[in-house]
């Protein structure tokens, strides 16, 4: 006989629901036991294997005598099931073998529940429970006035009354009470062999699932549901000691990884609050708080005390950068609004300069003087009084560039005077005369002056430098010929020049003696001061 048995998705939390509690979607029709794969190490009889092939599952909702949806719920679960999709990902088939005969085929169907391409939960979709126990020793019996009872390694146990129907009716019921307990079995060993779930929640399930078999109202091999429970939790309690080290390993590494958070805040906190960048500081605790709320959020759970005294740290941490931000700006903002006066007040002297045109510029230079050494008021505001300042500079040196255009405008027929003065002044160089090359110059220079200034100034100086260069040559020349005229330089003059021939004279005869006389070094020394009178004889001209 066949029975279905709904169960709650697969999760972490432990299961204490019972089984009648639970609803699922129903698997699809065309998922029957022909597709299973038997398990690798069961090998099925002939006929048993024949008659589970053509078994077929039936629907998850359970028989229609003991659905209790309402049409509403109906409709509900048919738009839910509209939105997911149920794969048959798994079926196991175990036998059941006492005494080498298999006396009981139980098939399982693990389906999974995809949604958005995401497998969401793992159910057992479909359990199918043959039962072949012999004929003289069956699992359960029915008195006469609808007592049920299983038989137990103890003798039989009554499990509950059927006084409404048929022996089999009564049979059924408890079967099916007993499938759904076998299914819970089947299923909780499935999420061990599939891993997901932790060991600890697996043990929590299967001490509810025990305590479900001890007493059972139900009619089946109960016996062997325990023993395999037994076995489970025997294995669960392994790897459960396995799963606390790598916890407390886990929580270690969570514990030094706050640490570091701690530390490096506490490290920003530390810091001097004028040597510090507070946009960037700000950014570097923002991002430690993130990883802090991150590692909070995935990472393993720390124990209470641990917690709460490195969050205190953090948290103390993270206050004390805040206060010490909030007094840097707040004195910042202090000492911008005294800036801030102090330009405000050059702004307005500076506007006040411009009626007096180009006449206001060097009061203007020294209000520009005080603005340098002013201090800064904050970017936007800086930026607006400097907008207003240099506005009333630009006045004040566009009334000069006006009156310097009109200048320039005016110079233009001077400018050709002195080009035609300079052309003039080549003559003063051609002159031999001195004497008339400083009268055609110093006329020059009259009509130069006459002419006035002239701008822009560049080209008045350029002007002035070839006039000035007339005039260093001249001056050269008349120099030069004073010194050769002058009565006392010739005098002097002409008294070197005698000394030096009396003294040429006089070695001329030394160096005659002495090479009559062969006397070498006086030779050497009568000619080289000789070479030496005459070389300054010939610079004095004689």
């Amino acid at each position: 006989m066949t029975a279905a048995a709904d169960f709650p998705p697969e999760t972490d939390a432990p299961e204490t629901a019972g089984a009648d509690d639970n609803e699922t979607p129903a698997v699809a029709d065309d998922a029957t036991v022909a597709d299973t794969p038997t398990d690798a190490g069961a090998a099925p009889a002939a006929d048993d294997t024949a008659e589970a092939e053509s078994a077929e599952p039936a629907p998850l909702a359970g028989d229609a005598s003991e659905s209790e949806e309402t049409p509403d719920e109906a409709a509900s679960a048919g738009s839910e099931a509209a939105d997911v999709e149920i794969e048959l990902v798994e079926v196991d088939v175990v036998e059941v073998v006492e005494d080498s005969e298999v006396v009981a085929v139980e098939v399982v169907g693990v389906a999974e529940v995809v949604e958005d391409d995401e497998v969401v939960a793992v159910e057992v979709v479909d359990v199918t429970l043959e039962t072949g126990p012999s004929a003289d020793e069956p699992w359960g019996r029915v008195d006469e006035d609808g007592t049920v009872s299983v038989r137990e390694a103890d003798g039989w146990r009554v499990v509950g009354q059927y006084p409404d129907g048929s022996a089999e009716e009564a049979l059924a019921y408890f079967e099916r009470k007993y499938n759904d307990l076998a299914s819970e079995v089947t299923l909780l060993e499935v999420r061990h062999r599939r891993g997901g779930a932790s060991a600890s929640d697996l043990r929590s399930t299967a001490r509810t699932i025990n305590g479900k078999l001890e007493g059972a109202a139900a009619v089946g091999d109960l016996a062997s549901l325990v023993a395999r429970v037994a076995a489970l939790t025997e294995t669960l309690a392994a790897e459960s000691a396995t799963e606390a080290v790598a916890a407390r390993e886990a929580v270690d590494d969570a514990v030094k990884a706050r640490t570091e958070l701690v530390e490096k805040a506490e490290a920003l906190a530390a810091r001097d609050p004028r040597t510090v960048q507070w946009k960037q500081a700000t950014a570097e605790l923002n991002a430690l708080f993130d990883q802090w709320q991150s590692q909070q959020q995935n990472g393993p759970r720390l124990p209470k005390s641990t917690a709460q005294q490195l969050w205190k740290r953090f948290r103390d941490a993270r206050a004390t950068v805040d206060k010490h931000r909030r007094a840097f700006y707040a004195e910042l903002d202090e000492a911008h609004k005294g800036v801030r006066d102090r330009k405000t007040r050059l702004v307005e002297k500076a506007e006040a300069l411009a009626p007096k045109g180009e006449d206001g510029i060097p009061a203007y230079r020294e209000l520009l003087d005080q603005w340098k050494t002013a201090g800064r008021a904050g970017k936007k505001v800086d930026d607006a009084l400097w907008a207003r300042f240099k506005a009333a500079g630009d006045a004040l040196y566009g009334a000069r560039i006006e009156r310097e255009a009109a200048d320039a405008e005016a110079s233009r027929e001077k400018i050709e005077l002195k080009r035609a003065l300079l052309d003039e002044a080549k003559a003063v160089g051609d002159e031999r005369d001195i004497a008339k090359a400083r009268s055609i110059l110093t006329g020059i220079q009259r009509r130069w002056d006459e002419i006035g200034r002239i701008f822009p100034r560049d080209t008045e100086r350029s002007l002035d430098d070839e006039l000035r260069r007339v005039e260093n040559a001249l001056r050269s020349r008349e120099d030069a010929d004073w010194k050769r005229n002058d009565p006392e330089q010739k005098a002097r003059a002409n008294d070197m020049t005698r000394q030096l021939n009396d003294a040429i004279q006089k070695l001329e005869d030394e160096l005659e003696a002495a090479k009559k006389s062969g006397d070498k070094k006086a030779i050497a020394n009568a000619t080289d001061a000789l070479e030496a009178r005459r070389t300054w004889l010939k610079a004095l001209g004689g």
